[in-house]
């Protein structure tokens, strides 16, 4: 089965449930909605916010979102993709994407990161925008080098926000006493659940929209059990949404009905 016919036969115009959309193309549903506007309300305190949710729940689209909606010109993002670089990894990134050598000494390399962050802010007039993704992988030593940067100037506040984006063990690791002194400066907390039903249905009905088709091409009965399967996350959504199309495809059906996404739960191993 190609996806050229899979489009022509359901005369899309692009294939939906992709993951390539501009943010302008993104289904607000209430939740992430709600996580844009919290994030949105960190970077303008310039607080240290944390954003939690199951794997596929839609925290780096919604970082993706707020921080499109930020201006370049007043902000710089800084995003680490992965914990696993360590103390002197991060802070190399965060020096580098300041436009500065980091210093090979790693004694030296947390003041010069703390003072690229506060120069950003003070000679450039842009916030730098500090977005660690996975955070639930940081190590203690990172946790506590991301508070020491928030120390840099206790009496004119932090010159940057800061955003720990991960799963939910995040939420619980932080709350272990050791990681006190860091719990204690996060200003803002959101999880991120999964979508109602009829936001799920929403959900479908905008992808498939974007796609080229305004009419019903999903039956309700198949909505409710890619829904449940996939209990509101938006990525387990997309996931079974395709295997559905391609079971319907496959038996020439004009649209996607229960038996289709019957099909699709049980290939994905939802069921």
């Amino acid at each position: 089965m190609s996806i050229e016919r899979l489009q022509q036969y359901y005369g899309f115009t692009r294939m939906p449930f992709g993951r390539a959309l501009a943010p302008g193309m993104l289904h607000r549903h209430p939740g992430h909605s709600e996580a844009v506007a919290r994030i949105g309300w960190c970077v303008d305190q310039h607080a240290i916010g944390v954003i939690t949710g199951e794997v596929g729940a839609g925290k780096t689209v919604a970082i993706r979102a707020a921080t499109a909606a930020l201006d370049p010109a007043r902000h710089v993002i800084i995003y680490l993709p992965n914990p696993s670089v360590g103390v002197r990894g991060m802070l190399h990134h965060i020096v580098t994407a300041l436009g500065r050598v980091p210093s090979f000494y790693t004694a030296t390399l947390a003041p010069q990161a703390a003072e690229a962050l506060a120069a950003e802010h003070a000679e450039r007039g842009r916030t730098p925008v500090v977005v660690i993704d996975e955070a639930h992988l940081l190590d203690n030593t990172q946790m506590e080098a991301i508070r020491m940067l928030t120390n840099h100037d206790m009496d004119s506040g932090s010159p940057f926000a800061a955003l720990l984006v991960g799963q939910p063990t995040l939420r619980h690791r932080l709350r272990l006493g050791v990681l006190a002194a860091l719990d204690q400066r996060i200003a803002m907390r959101y999880a991120i659940a999964g979508m109602a039903p009829a936001d799920t249905a929403d959900y479908i009905g905008h992808h498939a929209t974007i796609a080229g088709r305004t009419d019903t091409l999903f039956s309700d009965d198949a909505i409710t059990l890619i829904h449940n399967a996939a209990r509101g996350y938006p990525r387990a959504v997309n996931n079974l949404a395709v295997h559905a199309l391609t079971a319907a495809f496959a038996a020439k059906a004009a649209i996607v009905d229960e038996k289709a996404a019957r099909i699709a739960v049980t290939e994905t191993g939802h069921d």
